[in-house]
């Protein structure tokens, strides 16, 4: 109940602002068009120049252009409000004017006063010049800053979008940080664009300024004289002063907004207050502060110029030269002394950190030191379509694969070759050509094009180099040229997929479960630790990975280990059951147009090994055994038969009975590990099977 009344009391607070902003919006609308009494507009006027001062401090102060996103309304409102009160005092002038000064209130009256000095040349001289100051320097040239930082802010965005996810593919941040940094982007550029164009409502304030001031003076004195019967002279000294009065009251606020409009555009990409960017900055250099002292010392000595003016200048150029010589001396000694010591600046802790030295990362891309070199400007490219890979593989296989890094220590490999490492260990390395396309052929003929033979990184297949120059010609014949990247990145891929059940880290099983709904979080609970380990749930996970058998429906997953968990304790018994449950998904994933293509064991290869298995006493397989010529002679025609169906194309799956699914799986992954062999269970559950054939 209190927090409901907390949350109400909020609420209505958040409610009387809103009334409060959207009343005063209100109320400055209607000074255009109801006239005021004197004392409401040394209000408003009063206001409009503590609104102009508030504003410069606060731009003084701020962190970054972003602190204050909201510049662009308030320069519109101030602009507004200004206007409607340049309306209000024409109106009291040209009505009232003649009653004397203090007719359009004491504000007015007060500054003409101030800044004409009882003079009406002086008068006119120090506001044309104010005008000029505000029209030709700072207005116009905040408005060009806002313009050019618009544009130039614009054109970057893609380059920072691919910056942010550079980063976020390499590991360097998170996605946290990578959503934060996309906001900021987009409120920068928001911003910025924003700033282009309220840049526009000061210019256009200033230009008013100068129209209202000029028929205040030209209005006011007809009306005195043909109106009330005023001098020429009379009518001049009082509505030029009151005209001026205004103009001032008006002009003075517009050149402080224009002052901080293009103080928080120029501070660009410095952090900090005013001082960091200004003083901070030109502090950090005492020879240039001597040389200066130098040059006021010498102007001192010069007849005619005051002396005690630039030697005081001087003298204090040179306090300050040696005073930051100084600090900086002082913080270079101290830097030296910790490197002695062998501790890192600021964290004696460090010097026995080896954590660094000592971390693996789980994959990574390293660059011989040409193709490094020649591949630097599309790193960005590279990591976006790491980004992609990993999301491909999140979607197909349920599974997050760890942030891939580019590795900055291939120089030790050959300038045109790259390596691919999972957790340390070498698991591809591969040669490109810079400049050059490759075409795979395999067993077809080559293309009729200057080439050099090669053979595919990743698929190991026949392929040819051909240069840039071919591309088109090879493109009309039939093949496709693969660019440097796409043959690192497929390669890439490639190694991943075969990793897979390595890739998946304990922590990346916590993480897995983590994201399952509530329901089978309380079957996660009646299986482990009831049934299985954590570490067993997690070995048949990356036994089904390591045929490349999808986890995305896990769910479905879960509900397969927990009906034969109470009954199965070994991994590979619970990993067969949990892949007849996922036969539909398998045989979705292997079919082509609606058809699973199967090659067949054959009888002969079927009996023999039925016959290698042994069992125990209740009837469970406790052994297989074949000997060495069988297991020769089966390699032999397997490879034969399987790579005659490989050289056509085709997509297929080995089929063989249950009992010896997984023995046959063992032998033929050595031969083609990428080869999906099934039980005759599970194509049961195809809708369409098209055997090509059998090893027999």
């Amino acid at each position: 109940m209190a927090e409901q009344i907390v949350v109400r009391g909020s609420r209505g607070q958040l409610a009387s602002k809103d009334v409060a902003f959207a009343a005063a919006v209100v109320a400055v609308l209607t000074i255009l068009f109801l006239p005021l009494p004197a004392l409401i507009i040394d209000l408003g006027l009063a206001v409009s120049i503590s609104v102009s001062i508030l504003i410069l401090m606060v731009a003084l102060w701020i962190e970054k252009p972003l602190d204050l996103s909201a510049f662009p309304t308030i320069l519109l409102i101030t602009t507004i409000l200004r206007l409607a009160l340049n309306v209000a005092t024409t109106r009291v002038i040209l009505s009232n004017g003649a009653e004397g000064h203090l007719a359009a209130g004491h504000v007015v009256a007060g500054f003409a006063d101030f800044v004409m000095s009882g003079d009406l040349v002086i008068g006119l001289v120090v506001f044309a010049i104010l005008i000029t100051i505000n029209f030709m320097v700072i207005t116009k040239g905040a408005s060009r800053m806002a313009e050019v930082s618009a544009r130039f802010t614009l054109d970057a965005v893609p380059g920072k979008q691919m910056a942010i996810d550079a980063d976020l593919s390499a590991g360097v941040i998170d996605e946290n940080e990578a959503r934060i940094r996309r906001k900021e982007l987009e409120e920068e550029s928001s911003f910025f664009g924003a700033m282009d164009g309220a840049s526009k409502f000061v210019r256009g304030d200033a230009i008013a300024g100068i129209i209202i001031t000029a028929i205040n003076m030209i209005g006011g004195i007809l009306i005195g004289v043909f109106r009330h019967g005023m001098t020429f002279t009379g009518a001049a000294d009082v509505f030029v002063k009151l005209s001026v009065g205004d103009g001032l009251v008006s002009q003075i606020p517009a050149l402080i907004i224009s002052l901080a409009s293009g103080l928080l555009i120029s501070k660009g990409g410095t952090r900090g207050s005013a001082d960091k960017a200004v003083i901070d900055q030109l502090g950090a250099y005492p020879k240039a502060l001597m040389l200066a002292g130098v040059a006021s010392m010498i102007l001192s000595l010069a007849p005619g110029l005051p002396f005690p003016v630039f030697a005081g200048i001087g003298s204090l150029l040179f306090a300050l030269a040696y005073m930051i010589s100084r600090r900086i001396a002082t913080a270079e000694a101290l830097d030296a002394k910790r490197e002695q010591e062998g501790a890192p600046p600021g964290d004696e802790d460090n010097r026995y950190a080896f954590k660094g030295v000592l971390a693996t990362h789980e994959i990574e891309l390293c660059l011989g030191k040409q193709i490094s070199s020649a591949l630097v400007s599309r790193h960005a490219e590279i990591a976006h379509r790491m980004g992609n890979m990993r999301r491909h593989f999140a979607k197909k296989y349920g599974i997050l694969i760890p942030e891939i890094r580019i590795g900055d220590d291939g120089l030790d490999l050959p300038p045109k070759k790259y390596c691919i490492r999972i957790y340390g260990t070498d698991t591809g390395l591969g040669e490109i050509r810079i400049g050059e396309y490759l075409v795979v052929t395999g067993k077809g003929p080559k293309p009729n094009v200057p080439s050099e033979d090669t053979t595919d990184p990743a698929f190991g297949a026949n392929a040819v180099w051909i240069s840039e120059a071919h591309t088109g010609a090879v493109r009309r014949a039939g093949y496709s040229p693969i660019d440097n990247i796409s043959v690192v990145l497929t390669h890439l891929r490639e190694c991943i997929s075969s990793n897979l059940p390595l890739l998946l880290s304990y922590s990346g099983y916590r993480r897995l479960l983590e994201r399952l709904d509530p329901e089978y979080k309380k079957l996660l609970d009646e299986v482990v630790p009831g049934h299985l380990s954590n570490s067993g749930l997690h070995s048949i996970f990356r036994l089904l990975l390591s045929e490349r058998v999808s986890l995305r429906n896990i769910t479905l997953v879960l509900e397969a280990v927990a009906e034969v968990a109470p009954h199965m304790r070994k991994p590979e018994q619970i990993c067969e059951h949990v892949r007849l449950r996922l036969a539909p998904q398998i045989c979705g994933d292997l079919a082509l147009n609606g058809v699973v293509s199967i090659v067949r064991m054959g009888a002969r290869w079927d009996t023999v090994f039925h016959q290698a298995l042994r069992r125990d006493a209740r009837g469970e397989i406790a052994d297989f055994e074949l000997d060495q010529k069988s297991i020769e002679l089966f390699c032999t025609e397997a490879s034969k038969a399987i790579q005659s169906y490989l050289d056509t194309g085709a997509q297929f799956a080995l089929v063989t009975t249950p009992e010896a699914r997984t023995y046959v799986r063992m032998i033929t992954e050595r031969l083609f590990p990428t080869l999906p062999v099934l039980s005759h269970l599970e194509v049961a559950r195809a809708p369409n099977l098209k055997q090509l054939g059998s090893i027999s």
